[in-house]
């Protein structure tokens, strides 16, 4: 079993804390209850074994663990069995883009990365640990994760800023063979393709009646994209601060180009606001706000998924003049796209068969299992479920499990 994430502090210690600000400046525990919460951090390691005597010590290390270690260097994968490695992810970040706040460095990217590491434990049942690098090469990056991969059952890439996201990823998951899955792009868009199978089905429409554009052409916007292409809509076009991402650009990164090579298929080009005119669907990973003429423009019955945080590119009172399906980044509003609906299912699914890597067919999986966890209570306002119902990640687990053994990447 493997270490349990747990935060020692009593409530009151937790609360009670000051944070020094020098000066004579009040101490922002005592005003701020988010800094009363991160006080110390928000996560340990807890001992799954007791040491209570020379027995236990014995035994938990030397001279037991000698035999252990010998039995691992003649049979390696041993080391899932008698190592907590097929149970904990490593959470990698260079803190280069982080949340809304972009390149803030290592250091203040940790409490999100271990915000995510207890959503790991909290959701998902998965150990996880924040380790945040103070480089940002991309060949630095690579070979420092490489050397940290022995020690881990999967790695889960965060925040780092594209187009270098796309180059590490794929590096990492030729050179490795455990799950690499950078959540800020796939995480986002197996849950987006979710709430929009589920928002298909209830106005009685398949994926391939569908005409979608993306603001957005970074990371999540690119995944989102090969996504929804994989799944059967209909097209996809993708903007980006210069209009759409078509072939005849001639300004595009070889990201660009290549999302250009499998979407648009109408041969789209101009602003993001002209190729709204008559789409079914609207999905907003970039910021910015669209104009509400260009919403208005949309076709009778379509859904408007504007992600961005905190500020949605339509808000959802506008959105909700012109769309029969509309969701967020939010939780204060229905319908939230939040990828911890994602990821820590499709970690403990890959984990349990110690999988060698996230094939689109795991992802696709996830999502078609996330949407089925909604079933016949499907209404406009519920797309998606709650990150706190409690049947999401067994069954986004269950899924991803059985699509890794189909697939053939599978070790158990």
């Amino acid at each position: 079993m493997a270490a349990e994430i747990v935060n020692p502090r009593s409530d009151s210690e937790s609360r009670n804390g000051h944070t020094e600000q020098g000066d004579g400046a009040e101490p922002l525990d005592s005003f701020d209850p988010a800094f009363a919460l991160h006080r110390g951090g928000k996560m340990a390691v807890q001992a799954t074994v007791p040491i209570r005597d020379k027995d236990d010590l014995s035994l938990a290390y030397t001279p037991g663990v000698a035999k252990v270690c010998s039995a691992i260097a003649e049979q390696p994968e041993l080391v899932h069995d008698y190592t907590w490695k097929s149970q904990v992810v490593a959470v990698v970040t260079d803190g280069t883009a982080v949340l809304g706040l972009g390149d803030i460095g290592p250091e203040a990217s940790l409490p999100v990365m271990e915000g995510k590491a207890i959503l790991f434990k909290q959701f998902g049942g998965v150990d996880a640990v924040p380790i945040a690098l103070n480089c940002t090469d991309v060949d630095e990056i690579v070979e420092t994760v490489v050397r940290l991969a022995p020690s881990f059952g999967g790695v889960n890439l965060e925040d780092i800023s594209a187009p270098r996201c796309f180059e590490i990823e794929k590096r990492l998951q030729e050179r490795l063979d455990i799950p690499v899955f950078h959540d800020d792009q796939h995480g986002t868009a197996v849950v987006t393709l979710a709430a929009l199978r589920n928002a298909a089905r209830l106005s009685g429409r398949a994926l391939g009646d569908l005409r979608a554009v993306i603001s957005g052409a970074g990371a999540a916007g690119v995944a989102i994209a090969k996504m929804l292409i994989e799944a059967g809509v209909g097209d996809v076009a993708v903007a980006d601060r210069k209009g759409v991402v078509s072939r005849d650009r001639e300004d595009l990164t070889p990201i660009k180009a290549e999302l250009a090579s499998f979407t648009n298929k109408a041969g789209l080009s101009g602003s993001l606001e002209s190729a709204l005119a008559g789409a079914d669907v609207f999905i907003g990973v970039s910021g910015g706000t669209v104009p509400e003429a260009a919403v208005a423009s949309m076709a009778e019955g379509a859904f408007v998924f504007a992600m961005a945080n905190p500020d949605p590119e339509v808000h959802p009172e506008v959105a909700h003049k012109y769309a029969a399906v509309v969701a967020t980044g939010r939780s204060d509003f229905p319908n939230q796209i939040n990828n911890v609906l994602a990821f820590p299912g499709i970690f403990a699914g890959a984990l349990q068969v110690r999988a060698s890597r996230i094939t689109e067919g795991m992802k696709l999986a996830a999502a078609e299992a996330l949407a089925s966890v909604v079933g016949d209570d499907l209404a406009a306002d519920y797309v998606i479920p709650s990150p706190f119902d409690e049947r999401v990640a067994p069954a986004v687990t269950a899924a991803v499990a059985a699509a890794a053994r189909a697939e053939g990447v599978a070790r158990r």
